[in-house]
């Protein structure tokens, strides 16, 4: 069953890309249907920097409001906990 966090704000990926430790687990992106030859398929979709995704409570990145699914960024350094806090004014 999916989890709702207490807390996350949804920023566009082009900002989380600006943190040079970036490094992005797309095939963790959330799965879109999409009929081809008139058969539903599931594709994880392709990510841009116009997508919103999610900074999470314990600064984890999802592509979705739930905590622990589709998890997209989990390096958590203090380096990026320090961007996230000066760079996205995350407090």
């Amino acid at each position: 069953m999916s989890t709702l966090g207490k807390y996350c704000r949804a920023y566009p990926l082009s900002q989380l890309r600006k943190f040079p430790g970036w490094v992005e687990r797309t095939d963790e992106a959330r799965r879109i249907r999409k009929e081809i030859d008139g058969e539903i398929v599931e594709l994880v979709r392709t990510l841009t920097d116009d997508d919103y995704v999610y900074l999470q409570l314990d600064y984890t990145v999802t592509d979705g409001i739930f905590v622990n699914e589709n998890v997209i960024f989990n390096e958590i350094t203090p380096e990026w906990i320090e961007f996230c806090q000066c760079v996205l004014r995350r407090v």
